[in-house]
């Protein structure tokens, strides 16, 4: 499948994006496409946009809280050139780049209270098989939370019951990949203590080791 920002095959997400661009026009409010070289040794794989955050700048996880813990934790692995996304924008010496390392999302546009339904999972999942096609031998694959590892199962034609989630978990897959499991940085997860920092960074820390 080839990404487009004009793809409308999701009826209810393109009449909620459609909204979204009338009450914030200055949002991208639009698909938002891969950060990161494709083929990195490192791809990780989100649930969708947030309102706020790359549904409003159009890059992934950046200038929401979840992104602040995601790229916080990148850049301290070596994975970022920043931590802070939005403070990078300001200054071209700080421009964000990724270092062998790529960001996709399960679903590539911005869900009704963040729950995409399952057509809209399956209508991206050929995004999401392409992306793992393109990953050398040996490359990890980290996901956030239970969607994102079945979204990934799924474009791999891979069976869920054989690979079950678990935060840390870590799962061999056919052709050299590795999935590294982790709970989504999402506030919520973290305000309820589900997810703390060095929960987060363990498993970062695990995938540093695995492609170095």
């Amino acid at each position: 499948m080839t990404f487009s920002e004009n793809c409308r095959v999701c009826p209810r997400l393109s009449s909620f994006l459609d909204q979204v661009r009338i009450e914030h026009p200055g949002y991208h409010a639009l698909p938002v496409s891969s950060f990161g070289a494709p083929g990195s040794r490192f791809l990780i794989v989100g649930l969708a946009p947030g309102m706020h955050g790359a549904n409003r700048t159009g890059r992934p996880f950046t200038g929401d809280y979840a992104g602040n813990l995601l790229y916080g934790t990148l850049h301290k692995y070596g994975f970022a050139t920043s931590p802070d996304p939005l403070d990078a924008e300001k200054n071209a010496n700080l421009a964000l780049e990724l270092r062998g390392c790529r960001i996709t999302n399960a679903v590539r546009c911005l869900p009704p209270q963040n729950k995409p339904e399952p057509s809209e999972v399956r209508a991206c999942n050929g995004y999401l098989a392409g992306e793992l096609a393109a990953l050398p031998g040996g490359a990890a694959v980290m996901a956030l939370g239970l969607i994102a590892h079945q979204a990934v199962l799924t474009a791999m034609g891979l069976r869920k019951s054989a690979y079950v989630f678990a935060h840390c978990a870590r799962h061999e897959l056919p052709g050299g990949l590795t999935l590294f499991d982790s709970y989504h940085c999402s506030r919520y997860n973290t305000q309820t203590k589900r997810l703390t920092t060095a929960m987060f960074e363990q498993v970062v820390a695990d995938v540093s080791r695995h492609v170095a």
